[in-house]
This record gives C-alpha cells, structure tokens and sequence, in this order.
C-alpha cells in the first residue's frame, strides 16, 4: 500500500464505521442518551492502553484541552439544532457545511491552501454532500425553514471543521500519536455524560437501558472510526480527511436502504457520482 493511498483507505475505513456508529445510535430512538453510552464505551475500549502508552507530555495538554473543549462545543451545537429542527432539517446542514468550514478554519488555524482545483472539487463535494443528504422526495423548499435549527446546524458544521483542526494540530504535535487518541478518547466522555445526566435527572436509566446495545455497538465503531480520522489527519489536509470521511452519509444511506428497506433513488446517485468526483478532484490536488 503506497504512502499517498493510505490516508485514503484511513478515511473511507473511518466512514464506514462512523456510519455504522450511527445507524447503532439512530435505531436506539433516544440519541443523546445513545451518544452517552457511545462515549463512555469508547474510553472503556481505550482505556486499558492508557497503561502501555507514555503519557502526554506537557506541552501536549494545551492542545488536548482545546480539542475536548472543541468536542463539547460541537456536541452542544448538535443538541441544539436537533432541539429546534427536524433531522431531515439541520443534518444536511451541518455534515454538508462541514468539509468546506474544516477547510476555511484551516487555512487560518494551520495554513493549509487547498489550491483553486482542490476548492472546486471540495465545493463540488460540499454541495453533493448537502443534496445528498436531503431525505427521500423532500427538498429544503418543500420544508418549512426554522431559521433557528438552521443557525444552530451552521454552528455545528463549525464546530466540527474547529474539532478537525484541532484534532490535526493535536495529533500532528504528539511524540507519539497513539497517546493523543488513546487521551481524545478517554477525556471525551465527560460533556455528552454531564449533559445526559442533567436532562434526564429522573428518567435517566429508563431512558439508558433500551440504548445499551446499539450505544455500544456505536462506541467499539466510533472508536476505529475516529482512530482511523486521527491518523489520518497526521498524513495529510485535514479538509481531505473531513471531506472523505463525510461520506459516511453514503455509507449510512447503503445501510438504511439493506436493512432499513429506505429508498436511495436518483438524487442520491446522482449526487454520490459528484461527490466522488469532487473528492477525487480534491486529492489531485493535495
């Protein structure tokens, strides 16, 4: 496997499982209680090479600091948008956006220049992400626009290209990367767990038993998922890391249609050939 493929094959392997975390979660019904368990199963998956691995050295906590809070700042985000908004509103929004918003924070953050031919083919592959993403036989036009979920999904699609940056930054400046993500993993946990506990006070293990097994399931995914993203984000842009690995809503749409019996249709596959394209058009580039 040559050098330059393998940030590629991390990405899509990272896609796949990010998209199958998400199907566990989004079957559960109750997905704030499900990301809990998500989040508390992927430290429970790392933890016990927290004791093989050095631990980070101190100039590492500055950026692990910032990418946790960068973490909560997203998760926060997304409660809010899927607060105010339905999920056919805002998540085409905020996984659409995201690519383009990892790029933009990029160039600023660690100066990163996709170059003219990589901004064509990540705004291809944004655009194609956005329509991709729209359910079956709906548009934002046929949608009532609730211009609240909207600017909370924008903030999420922020928050997520801030948490890439900061990610990249972070794993990029470790003496050993394996620390960096073994500690992400361990540290993550706490906002999603703090804020389920909150607001569901009094409801909480009802709430948390139906949402045990595809929470679990979700959390060993996410694990392999973002380890994958991590390494991958030590290889090369973060945008081409964003870009490719949201192409889990392909991936999440596959698995919907096999065991879900949902459509794919037309549109999406129309969309999923630009979004190919635009990728690809991306890593020329890079």
């Amino acid at each position: 496997m040559s050098v330059a493929f393998l940030p590629i094959a991390l990405c899509l392997f990272s896609a796949v499982t990010v998209a199958t975390a998400n199907f566990a979660v989004k079957r559960g019904g109750d997905v704030l209680s499900a990301r809990m368990v998500l989040s508390l199963t992927s430290a429970a998956c790392v933890l016990p090479f927290a004791f093989f691995l050095p631990l980070p050295s101190q100039a590492l906590w500055g950026p692990l600091a910032i990418t946790i809070a960068a973490h909560w700042v997203y998760q926060f985000f997304m409660i809010r948008a899927l607060h105010r908004g339905d999920l056919s509103l805002v998540f085409p929004v905020m996984r659409g956006l995201a690519p383009m918003m990892t790029a933009i924070i990029g160039v600023f953050a660690l100066g990163e220049f996709p170059g003219p031919l990589g901004w064509f083919g990540l705004s291809l592959a944004t655009a194609a992400l956005f329509v991709f993403a729209l359910p079956q036989g709906e548009s934002l036009n046929q949608k009532k626009l609730n211009q609240s979920a909207l600017f909370w999904a924008v903030l999420t699609s922020a928050g997520i290209g801030l948490y890439s940056v900061t990610d990249a930054y972070g794993v990029r400046i470790a003496d050993n990367r394996f620390t960096f993500i073994v500690w992400l993993f361990l540290l993550d946990w706490i906002g999603t767990t703090a804020v389920t506990v909150w607001t569901r006070r009094g409801q909480l293990r009802a709430r948390l038993r139906p949402q045990l097994l595809g929470g679990m399931v979700g959390g060993v995914s996410s694990v392999l998922s973002y380890g994958a993203a991590l390494l991958a984000f030590s290889m090369t842009q973060a945008a081409t890391v964003t870009a490719i690995r949201e192409t889990s809503v392909v991936f999440g749409a596959i698995l919907g249609a096999v065991f879900l019996k949902e459509g794919f249709g037309r549109r999406r596959i129309v969309a999923a050939a630009v979004l190919a394209a635009g990728l690809l058009l991306l890593e020329v580039q890079a």
